[in-house]
């Protein structure tokens, strides 16, 4: 499938789910990439961490692809980019800060010297084949988050990556309403557009104002040692933390390595220069309980992040009864048990923790509708193409659009194909799109073979039979709630499994493969019948 004298959109990630953004749009037989994405494993892949959309489709295509263009760091844009960047083969484009924490990820990969890594530290265009790009600053919870408005021959796009309007973000310029306003009168084509944040009717915040909680809220707890746990990437909440220590006199604290990894990555590119020195842990614990201020990872449970390990012991910070944790994040949806677990523990210690809930100490990076519709406005689209979300989010945000007067939306999701001009814009076809997992050291696909395996043996347990050629049977068995049972349901099992093969007759006790069918047949209902479990049954004929 290549591209045609026509304007395609298609996305292999990001669009019905939250996460593992990417975005490829075409135009005269050439492709683009717009960011590079992954997701974090839940329980639905026992063993996996890190989960990727499936690039198939464009990688059968990739000498047709330009290049993958960069909107900003978070993780859910670039996390991919070191997994799968050698083998697309094309150049990548990013602004400073994204590109320097890019570049860290292919050095730890090994790679960097095999990618192209190009630095855009200007808001002029550049030209890839067909299409022309130019970033456009917006707000975000991360340094340089950027929209890109994208010139084709059929018309311009304005993608805006993850965005919210924010007066005062502490770190950056972003575009202003004027900008955007010019941006609209030259012409938008479509809108594709973060969806995240839709069913919010108030606007997301300025980091101002959090900036005033964070300070009222450290102040408050005069004489206590504050440990203050937020997503490392957001740059400027970590400026806010810097001036609330000097304004309580508090020396500053920080454990995690993501955050040693953006402070000093934010400092060479010019951001953080006023950050108060930071002592080290010995130093913080020396220190009067309310002279310290401590900023750790771990908000969202990691169970290897420094907050996890100061809850149970292991970090060289610690906290007692009477102690504050801040919590000023939100919870991403899929850790609350995580960090329910973690809070639970500070609980138990008599420890005071303070969520958004309760003081306002967190704003989130993504648009309410009362942004959204300022910058519909703004740019006065022809098309709206929701994005950054789950299915709901996208469908409410189409409604949304369509109610704030924008003629035309196109509801999509991961695969299909739009076309967005010429003519009537909608899906056209449909193209692989999957995801693919981090397993160990291996990039497999999430639905295979290993994956479904062990989602039955987490359900069901194993049982091992080993015959020995003679009809006797050993038997085995993991993850079957028997314990105190274990012993007569294995002599049972193995009596089972005798009689089985006992009732074979002729060439039949010789065919390997009715042998194996028996014994799994008759250990799998010993199990069920002493368990209720229908365990995976495995049998081992070694020199039958």
């Amino acid at each position: 499938m290549k591209p045609g004298k026509e304007l395609l959109f298609c996305a292999l990630g990001g669009s019905g789910e939250i996460g593992m953004n990417v975005n490829l749009y075409g135009c005269d037989g050439k492709w683009l990439m717009v960011d590079l994405g992954m997701t974090f494993g839940m329980n639905e892949y026992p063993g996996v961490e890190l989960v990727f959309a499936d690039l198939d489709f464009i990688e059968e295509r990739r000498k047709d692809l330009l290049g993958v263009v960069l909107t900003h760091a978070h993780e859910d844009h670039i996390g991919a980019v070191p997994y799968f960047a050698k083998e697309l083969g094309v150049p990548l484009y990013a602004t400073p800060f994204t590109a320097k924490l890019v570049a860290e990820k292919l050095a730890e990969a090994g790679i960097l010297g095999d990618i192209e890594l190009n630095v855009i530290d200007h808001l002029d265009r550049f030209d890839l084949g067909p299409f022309g790009i130019r970033y456009v600053p917006l707000a975000h919870s991360i340094a340089e988050g950027n929209a890109l408005v994208i010139d084709t021959p059929y018309g311009r796009i304005f993608h805006t990556g993850d965005w919210k309007l924010d007066e005062e973000p502490l770190v950056g310029v972003p575009a202003t309403a004027g900008e955007l306003t010019a941006i609209g009168d030259s012409g938008i084509l479509a809108l594709v557009c973060d969806s995240t944040n839709v069913f919010n009717s108030a606007a997301s915040g300025s980091e101002a104002g959090v900036r005033d909680g964070l300070m009222e809220e450290v102040r408050r707890h005069h004489g206590k040692r504050v440990l203050v746990t937020t997503f490392a990437s957001n740059v400027a909440r970590l400026q806010t933390l810097g001036e609330v220590a000097k304004a309580t006199n508090r020396r500053l604290c920080v454990a995690g390595r993501s955050l040693d990894r953006i402070i000093r990555t934010a400092k060479s590119c010019g951001y953080l220069q006023d950050l108060p020195p930071v002592v080290d842990f010995e130093t913080a614990m020396n220190l009067p309980r309310g002279e310290v201020l401590i900023l750790a990872t771990g908000g969202q449970g990691e169970p290897r992040a420094a907050l996890a390990r100061v809850t149970d012991d292991t970090h060289p910070i610690a906290l007692e009864a009477g102690d504050v944790v801040l919590f000023s994040s939100r919870q991403i949806p899929g850790n609350e048990i995580a960090i329910g677990r973690i809070q639970n523990r500070l609980a138990a210690r008599d420890i005071t923790i303070v969520t958004d809930r309760q003081s306002h100490i967190h704003v989130s990076g993504h648009p309410g509708k009362p942004e959204l519709e300022a910058v519909y406005g703004w740019l006065r689209p022809e098309i709206l193409v929701p994005v950054h979300g789950e299915v709901r989010h996208m469908r409410e945000q189409a409604r949304f659009g369509r109610s704030c007067g924008i003629p035309k939306a196109v509801v999509q999701q991961n695969g299909d194909l739009v076309r967005l001009a010429p003519g009537k814009p909608g899906k056209i076809s449909e193209v692989r799109a999957g995801r693919l997992i981090l397993d160990g050291d291996l990039i497999t696909a999430a639905d295979g073979e290993a994956q479904v395996m062990r989602r039955r043996l987490a359900q069901n347990g194993l049982v091992i039979v080993v015959l020995d050629g003679k009809g006797r049977a050993h038997v085995e068995a993991v993850g079957l709630p028997l314990d105190e049972d274990m012993d007569d349901f294995v002599s049972e099992a193995r009596e089972d499994v005798a009689a089985a093969l006992a009732k074979l007759k002729g060439g039949q006790r010789h065919d390997r493969e009715v042998v194996s069918e028996a014994a799994r047949l008759a250990a799998r209902r010993a199990a069920q019948r002493w368990s209720g479990k229908k365990p995976q049954v495995r049998v081992i004929l070694p020199e039958y």
